[in-house]
């Protein structure tokens, strides 16, 4: 008895349907954030700090690596209520995430900019 190949291809359509619906098509590399402040300055006109997030979690800022929590006081400190936050392209997502988060909780918004992998750091096959 031969086997029949409709009811087959149809459930395989219908699971290649399932999974297109069900699936999340955007690149996990895209975060979508607003930015607002135009070319990295202030309400009041004065330039943002610059801080980078590095892979190891390590924040740097003015030429210097601090702890998120030492930044976090600094600038609560200062009076800050906005930065502007480049991630190397290597930097986990939790990291970023309780970056935003801990920068967020102390009342300071964060406007991101991720920066490409270093090429240099890549290897090469």
């Amino acid at each position: 008895m031969p086997i029949r190949m409709t009811p087959l291809i149809d459930v395989v359509f219908i699971l290649l349907v399932f999974f297109m619906v069900t699936s999340y098509l955007l690149p996990t590399g895209y975060l979508e954030l607003e930015n607002d402040t135009a070319e990295g300055r202030g309400g009041d006109g004065e330039p943002l700090p610059q801080l980078q997030l590095q892979a190891d979690g390590q924040l740097q800022w003015d030429s210097r690596d601090w702890s998120l929590a030492e930044v976090t006081e600094r600038l609560a400190s200062q009076g800050q209520q906005e930065v502007r936050l480049a991630t190397d392209g290597d930097v986990p997502l939790d990291r970023f995430t309780r970056t935003l988060s801990t920068l967020d909780s102390a009342g300071i918004k964060a406007h991101w900019k991720r920066t490409a992998p270093d090429s240099s750091t890549t290897p090469q096959p």
